[in-house]
């Protein structure tokens, strides 16, 4: 592999790597989503005309933030050869100032804001390797204490328990879709500040299409479809689950249009193709195979359409992964061999007939802080989820969804199944559910949660590996229109500081816990930069993506410098979805020699997932989960 294809190579896995599961803490946000008794209820979209757009950084700024960024990273030399290229760059008629203004016309003609469509196109739709590792997040729920794991029904058998979850979630769903719907739900805020709801439209019949030169997301609101896809065997069926007018009806009612799909897998003759495989492929080689579905016939139109269009997709398992959820967790994530999935769509719940369940989400549409919310109310809710609903709506029957097939589409799908499975077994992920302190005991010792496991990430790697890494973790900028996330670069002057003395025998217990508090300070600061619009990576992509000609690209000697790709190989990506009471979840990793970090911190409790590549020698999640574990209990000592 030639240089020019590494670099590149790396700048494209960099773009995924912002297109991760941005989980935000529901600990922070839990203020979000509660209004005092004397504040009256504010519609779900009614304040978006009080947001501010996103801002764009000046370029001095964002320049004197990005070289702090690359002191921990790079040589003498090398950072004085870097600082050069960005001094050049940002000078007084330079190309910079250029970009600079190009940007803020383009923000004059953005719906929300300049960085909307490059942000879904450089983060997301450009990205042709397949989603289903690269881009789509997992997320497992806590087991509903009614179910005994200890038995697990039989292969080949959808159990009682599995419907009734399966059907009890659904509903909770669809009441979350009305809220939507009707602007019911209640609008959020940060303190007094109100946050932008627009991500709550795009998860209901939400999907990416597979497409040339890139893929398309498409979302609906208000939503009008009163049914979903419900897949079991890789069999399809279109399941209405309201009535014809958008009637709702109870969660028998829905049980009932369950069954009726499992009697109907189980009696059929004739077993469609596996075409939901293929949303596991390359996207080039998927938006290829999907072209000649539609070519086939008008039934896959429909057929297509019918999927993309559904609420949500429901995939009915009807066999029980591990007990452990050390590897339960994989059937969430890829089920093993991508059978019985539609990764394209944005939220596919997926549930095993011992009544374990989860779900998997395509992230493109959304920041998973808001299928979190989602996600949090169905499983907090689940015993309390039957609607008083009337019963006599008379719901539509189910419909198979098939497919006409050829040679070519049959040989696509053996191809794909092939693909996916070295995919899977290349995928290395484990968890820790530690309880031996969370939250509680973290802010008694005036640490901040967050910025804290942060901390505890750096002095791991660095144990492990000897060295610090550029590291990823996501900042929400929802306090803009349209707005999504922004980096924080967690590796830091400070926080390189800290390893060091940690690790220094000179160092005494007081000398390490300054330096923990220095760079748990230098996190947060940043962290605040970041939600307020005023981080480095989005502003230096939306600059670079102004660029019109080759000549400009040869002149932009700070994007051509071997500094800016190697400030954003972020070998550990990390992302927060605390507390973790309801559900935990993770993602793949970003980089071939790093690893994809979820961490969840409860008030007792901290729960990471931990993935990497088989295929690195570099990289091993169980022994880098032990390196964690004594990290964690190392720096309690310190603080204690």
């Amino acid at each position: 592999m030639s240089n020019a294809f590494k670099s590149s190579h790396n700048v494209a896995r960099h773009l995924t790597s912002l297109a991760r599961p941005q989980f935000v803490t529901q600990a922070r946000t839990a203020r979000f989503y509660s209004a005092t008794p004397t504040t009256p209820i504010v519609k779900s979209f009614e304040n978006q005309s009080k947001i501010p757009r996103l801002p764009i950084p000046s370029l001095s700024e964002t320049a004197a933030r990005y070289k702090r960024s690359l002191l921990p990273i790079l040589g003498q030399t090398e950072f004085s050869r870097a600082e050069k290229a960005v001094d050049e760059f940002i000078k007084p008629g330079g190309l910079g100032e250029v970009l600079q203004e190009r940007l803020h016309e383009m923000d004059r003609t953005e719906k929300n804001s300049w960085l909307e469509t490059i942000w879904l196109n450089k983060g997301y739709l450009e990205w042709r390797e397949p989603s289903m590792i690269n881009v789509n997040w997992w997320a497992q729920f806590k087991d509903s204490p009614a179910f005994n794991l200890e038995h697990a029904p039989a292969r080949g058998v959808v159990s009682d328990v599995q419907i009734q979850r399966a059907a009890n979630y659904a509903s909770s769903l669809l009441t979350f879709n009305d809220l939507v719907n009707t602007q019911a739900l209640p609008a959020e805020y940060q303190r007094s500040t109100p946050l932008c709801m627009n991500q709550y439209k795009n998860q209901f019949s939400a999907y990416r299409t597979a497409d040339f030169p890139r893929d398309r997301i498409v979302t609906t609101w208000p939503t009008t479809a009163n049914y979903v896809t419900v897949m079991m065997g890789d069999q399809i069926f279109k399941v209405p689950v309201m009535g014809p007018n958008g009637e709702r009806v109870s969660v028998q009612a829905i049980e009932q249009q369950l069954r009726n799909v499992v009697e109907a897998v189980n009696n059929t003759q004739e077993k469609q193709a596996a075409v939901g495989v293929l949303t596991s492929e390359n996207r080039d080689t998927w938006a290829k195979a999907r072209q000649t579905l539609l070519g086939l016939s008008p039934l896959n139109h429909a057929s297509l359409a019918a999927i993309d269009n559904s609420l949500f997709v429901i995939c009915l398992d009807d066999y029980s992964s591990d007990r452990d959820k050390d590897k339960s967790h994989h059937n969430i994530f890829h089920a093993y061999n991508a059978h019985n999935r539609w990764f394209d769509k944005s939220m596919q719940f997926i549930f095993e007939n011992n009544g374990r369940a989860g779900i998997n989400g395509e992230h493109t549409p959304a920041d998973a802080v808001i299928p979190g919310r989602i996600l949090d109310e169905i499983v907090r809710n689940e015993k309390t989820a039957e609607p008083r609903h009337p019963t006599h709506v008379q719901l539509a029957s189910i419909e198979p969804i098939k497919f006409v097939v050829n040679e070519e589409i049959e040989q696509a799908i053996k191809t794909a199944e092939i693909n996916a499975k070295k995919m899977i077994d290349n995928v290395d992920s484990v968890l820790i559910h530690f309880n031996e302190y969370g939250s509680n005991w973290l802010k008694s010792v005036k640490c901040s949660p967050d910025a804290y496991v942060q901390m505890v990430l750096q002095l791991a790697y660095y144990r492990h590996y000897g060295t610090w890494t550029p590291t990823y973790e996501s900042a929400s900028t929802r306090l803009f229109l349209g707005g999504r996330t922004e980096t924080v670069r967690s590796c830091s002057v400070d926080s390189v500081a800290f390893v060091k003395g940690f690790e220094s025998k000179a160092a005494d217990t007081i000398e390490k816990q300054r330096l923990l508090q220095r760079a748990i300070a230098s996190h947060l600061e940043y962290m605040m930069a970041a939600s307020a619009g005023k981080g480095v990576d989005r502003h230096l992509l939306g600059l670079r993506s102004m660029m019109q000609t080759p000549e400009e690209q040869k002149q932009a000697l700070i994007f051509q410098d071997p500094s800016y790709i190697q400030s954003m190989y972020f070998r550990l990506s990390s992302s927060n979805m605390s507390p973790g009471d309801n559900f935990w979840g993770g993602f793949g990793p970003v980089v071939p020699e790093g690893y994809g970090i979820n961490y969840a911190i409860g008030k007792e409790n901290i729960k990471f997932s931990i993935s990497s590549l088989k295929s690195c020698r570099e990289t091993n999640s169980t022994e880098f989960r032990e390196t964690i574990l004594r990290t964690l209990r190392d720096m309690k000592k310190t603080l204690s």
